[in-house]
């Protein structure tokens, strides 16, 4: 059988305008994207989960229905759980704590990680010693359940590749890694100061354990405005990664649904001309 050289999944962000106005509910984002889209891996957002809580029947329900569906639960993207890399130790011990009840719902689900932020302040020195020290804290708890902790560009520090990249020499532990996005590479949102995005993924993809694939806007041949897709999709196989690419649609210009489709179109048309040169 022939073997992908990725597989796609999808971030339930690329919903969000969905979830948000009532128009489809959570616990039914692992059949929409079965049916709909015809992609069997999912990837979770906590602030879609009931009261932004891990409950405990909501959670039950849903992996009954992605084990009836055949979808897999691949991660969770948590926020708004505190800042990691809070110079303040006992707000910094809060939010590691605060991540606990994600990592057991990420096991129950089946997932192979959770995606934090790397918040702090201070110089960049500073934040990479904060950021390391709540990481490798929340990993270590990580390593007692088997789920990884993974970080993603989101803004500020977190979007300079070298940055991160040396945040992850520091905790230097193999359940701590990446998920570059392909798109979240402003630095600072007053000025929209950018970092370069291929520069940066290529930066983290020697600790990713899973990317994902940013879209905004495509131009009449299907093409990202953007990105260069199939530079990026280079850069990401030529580091050796053969894990999955999740879809995150997040333009406006035409509605989520078709985004999606358009993204996914995109993937596979990158994926089949990167496998007629293996």
């Amino acid at each position: 059988m022939k073997t992908n050289l990725f597989n796609i999944s999808l971030a339930q962000w690329s919903l969000h305008r969905a979830l948000q106005g009532g128009y489809i509910k959570s616990i039914d984002f692992p059949r929409i994207t079965k049916e709909q889209f015809g992609i069997n891996a999912v990837e979770y957002v906590n602030s879609f989960f009931p009261e932004r809580q891990p409950v405990p029947e909501f959670v039950n329900d849903l992996k009954l229905r992605c084990d009836d569906l055949g979808v897999t639960s691949l991660l969770i993207m948590c926020d708004g759980e505190g800042n990691l890399g809070d110079p303040d130790n006992t707000a910094r011990t809060k939010a590691i704590e605060n991540h606990f009840k994600w990592v057991d719902a990420a096991v129950e689900l089946g997932c192979h990680s959770i995606r934090v932020n790397a918040q702090s302040s201070g110089t960049y020195e500073e934040q990479q010693k904060l950021a390391a020290d709540g990481l490798r804290r929340l990993t270590e708890f990580g390593d007692t359940k088997k789920i990884n902790i993974i970080v993603e560009n989101h803004g500020g520090l977190s979007s300079n590749g070298a940055w991160l990249a040396g945040v992850m020499k520091m905790v230097d532990r193999p359940r701590c890694g990446t998920l570059p996005d392909f798109g979240n590479f402003i630095l600072d949102w007053g000025t929209r100061e950018m970092y370069d995005r291929y520069k940066g993924v290529a930066e983290l993809m020697p600790f990713a354990k899973a990317v994902s694939a940013k879209s905004h806007d495509f131009d009449n041949e299907g093409a990202e405005l953007h990105t260069d897709y199939e530079k990026m999709i280079a850069i990401v196989l030529d580091s050796g990664y053969r894990g999955w690419i999740g879809i995150e649609y997040e333009g406006g210009k035409i509605g989520e649904f078709e985004g999606i489709v358009r993204t996914k179109d995109l993937l596979e048309k990158v994926r089949a001309s990167k496998e007629e040169t293996v």
